[in-house]
C-alpha cells in the first residue's frame, strides 16, 4: 500500500479511541451547558460575532476531542460521538419534561400591554433594538402597538397586535390599494 494511502486509513487504537471518546463527551457537555447558559437570544438571532464565535469554539475544541491524533479514525470517532451523543440527548429530552425546560427553557414575555418588560429582556440578553427590529417585521413601528411579544425558545419574537393597530394596518393597506 503506497505511503499517501496508508496514512488516510491510519487509525489509533482502541484505547486512543476511548480517549477521543472520552473528551469528545465531555466537550460536547460543556458547550451543551455554556450556550443554554448564553440565552434563547444566541439561537433566534445570529450576529456576525456569534458566527465567530462559533468557528473560533470549534476551533478551539477540536484539539481538546482529539488532541495531536490527525487521523481519519480519531475524527470519525468524535464525529461518530458526538452525533450519538446529539441523538441521545434529544431522545432524553424527549422524555423528561424537567430535562427538557431545564436545557430549552420557557418562552419569556418582553412586551405586555405596549410596555417593554426590560427585567425580562435584560434576564434573556435580549435588547430594545432586537425587540424593535421584531415589531417592524410584524409590520408594527410602535411598542404601545403590542398587545404581548414573546421571546419563543428558539430564540425567534412572536408578536400580537393590539385590535386597534390590526385594524389600522388593515385601513392603512386597504386605502393604499384604493389610491
Amino acid at each position: 500500500m503506497s505511503h499517501w494511502l496508508q496514512s488516510v486509513f491510519d487509525h489509533p487504537d482502541i484505547v486512543g479511541v476511548l480517549i477521543i471518546v472520552a473528551k469528545t463527551f465531555v466537550v460536547y457537555l460543556f458547550l451543551v451547558a455554556g450556550l443554554r447558559l448564553l440565552g434563547k437570544r444566541e439561537l433566534g438571532q445570529m450576529t456576525i460575532y456569534d458566527l465567530v464565535l462559533l468557528i473560533v469554539l470549534a476551533n478551539a475544541v477540536q484539539n481538546a476531542m482529539v488532541g495531536s491524533d490527525t487521523s481519519l479514525g480519531g475524527g470519525i470517532a468524535a464525529g461518530m460521538t458526538l452525533l450519538l451523543l446529539n441523538k441521545g440527548f434529544s431522545e432524553v429530552m424527549g422524555r423528561n419534561r424537567r430535562l427538557r425546560r431545564a436545557m430549552i427553557g420557557d418562552p419569556s414575555l418582553v412586551v405586555n400591554a405596549g410596555h417593554l418588560i426590560t427585567s425580562h429582556m435584560k434576564r434573556e440578553g435580549v435588547t430594545k433594538e432586537q425587540v424593535m427590529a421584531a415589531l417592524r417585521e410584524h409590520g408594527i413601528t410602535r411598542v404601545e402597538d403590542v398587545r404581548i411579544a414573546v421571546l419563543e425558545v428558539d430564540g425567534t419574537i412572536s408578536v400580537v397586535p393590539n385590535a386597534s393597530s390590526v385594524m389600522t394596518t388593515r385601513h392603512h393597506y386597504r386605502a393604499l390599494r384604493l389610491s
